[in-house]
Formats: structure tokens, sequence, C-alpha cells
């Protein structure tokens, strides 16, 4: 189509808040020797031509980035403040400094106050010398344009927590979501890959389970779904066979093209 072009994401991290391994963890997910079952903390990158933009930065986000080989960062961006999701913010820095600039982040309101205030050293007087993020904070309050893409938040439900997905031309990123409230639902139309976290296959107050996966898939009928944010109730096997034919399990390292 005239005016269209790909980029492409590449899943930094497919794991939920523990990561798989879970430490302690002796089941047979968590001692597999698939290289599908090792998760790091959900986590993407958005790579427009030589702009890359991450979306959200877990625990492992230094190790994502060297296994990615990603030598810069564009731009980051929020779904929510929770700690597996923002806990690698400090590690921005390389790229700040390497690259000597300011890195724009985004994140909704109640985002950029848990960055304040878990991470206040960067913005208290502090002696010279220190290592600090050069960043500039963006609130999230519609469309916006993150390394030369447009981005549009989907408000969805963490639990009873509204937390943000993206669109991004024909794909949308939902991970963490327990519910999606009707006035979003028009962001979900047309849509060629629908990625959504699915945490098991029982109800879970917080997050989608297998069944609401599937049930999604069918109302929105994307092109295809792919799972993300996965527990260790799962092997990547495990969801391979109980997935239906368009939906497959994502894992660390996969890439997917994306029209915008």
């Amino acid at each position: 189509m005239a005016g269209k072009k790909r980029v492409q994401l590449e899943f930094l991290g497919t794991g939920t808040s523990s990561g798989l391994p879970v430490p302690g963890c002796r089941c047979r997910v968590c001692k597999s020797a698939d290289p599908h079952d090792s998760r790091m903390r959900s986590s993407v990158v958005v790579r427009n031509g030589r702009r890359n933009i991450v979306i959200d930065t877990g625990p492992e986000f230094r190790l994502q980035c060297l296994r990615a080989d990603l030598d810069n960062v564009d731009a980051v961006v929020f779904t929510h403040g929770h700690v597996d999701h923002t806990s690698g913010f400090d590690d921005i820095r390389a790229f700040s400094f390497f690259k000597n600039r300011t890195v724009p982040v985004f994140g909704d309101a109640g985002t950029l106050r848990t960055l304040r205030e878990r991470f206040r050293y960067i913005w208290r007087a502090r002696q010279r010398g220190g290592g600090l993020p050069q960043i500039e904070l963006f609130e999230i309050d519609g469309p916006f344009a993150a390394a030369g893409l447009e981005m549009i938040p989907i408000p969805v439900f963490h639990g009873v927590m509204p937390i943000l997905g993206f669109r991004i031309g024909d794909l949308a990123y939902l991970t963490d979501v327990s519910g999606i409230p009707d006035a979003s639902l028009p962001l979900l139309e047309n849509l060629g890959a629908l990625i959504v976290s699915c945490a098991r296959t029982r109800p879970h107050e917080t997050h989608f389970n297998l069944a609401d996966v599937k049930r999604l898939s069918r109302a929105l009928k994307p092109g295809r779904t792919l799972v993300t944010h996965i527990a260790h109730y799962f092997s990547h096997r495990d969801l391979v066979a109980a997935l239906p034919a368009a939906a497959n399990p994502a894992y660390d390292g996969l890439r997917v093209d994306i029209e915008v």
C-alpha cells in the first residue's frame, strides 16, 4: 500500500514478574532445556531504521540490550510503573552518555510520578562525578511520536489499575492486561498482529488467562496473535498445542514485522 513501510519489533523479554527460570523452583518448565522456556521480564524494542524505541525497562534491561545488540535507544515508553517494568530505568544512562544526548521517556501521569519517586536521585541536587541517565519526561495524554513513529495509547486495566497498551501501525501491544474497556476496542480493529499477555490457565485477578486470550483473539480477528508475559505454568510447547492456529507464544528474541 502506498505510503506504508515496515519496521520491526523484537521481544526483549516474554516472562512474568519472576522471570523464568524462577529462583528456587524445580518445576518442569523452570528446569526445561528448551531455550524458548528461558524468559526475561517482558519488554520489546521497535526498530525504526537506525532508531530504537524500547517499551518498558525491566530488571534485565542491560542484559537484554546486550543480547539484542542495541547500540542506541532513542526513546523509552512505559506501559505502567510496576517494578518488573521499570527497575532497569537507570541503565538508560549508557545510551545518553555514549551518544551525548537526552533520551525522551514517555508514560502516563502515574507512571512518571512513580519514576520520580523510585529514582528520585536522578533529579536531586548531587555532587559532581555521579553517573546519571540524562532523560526528559513526557506525559502521555493522547497519540504521540517517539523516534519517528506514531504511537497510540490504548487504555486497559491491570486488575483495578489503569495502564496503557500501545498501537503502532497494524500492531497492538497489550501486556499485564486483565480487562479492556469498551472505549478502547475501536483502537484494536484491523490488526495485523495482536500481542497480549497470558499468565496461566486458571483465572487471574490482574492478568488474562488462556481462555481470555482465545476469546479476545476470536473477537478482534487479528492477522495473528502472539502471547507474552508467560508464567512458568506453560512451557513453550504447551502453548503451541493449546493456542488456535492463528496464535503462537512469543519468545525472547522473536522478531515481528509491523506495517506503519
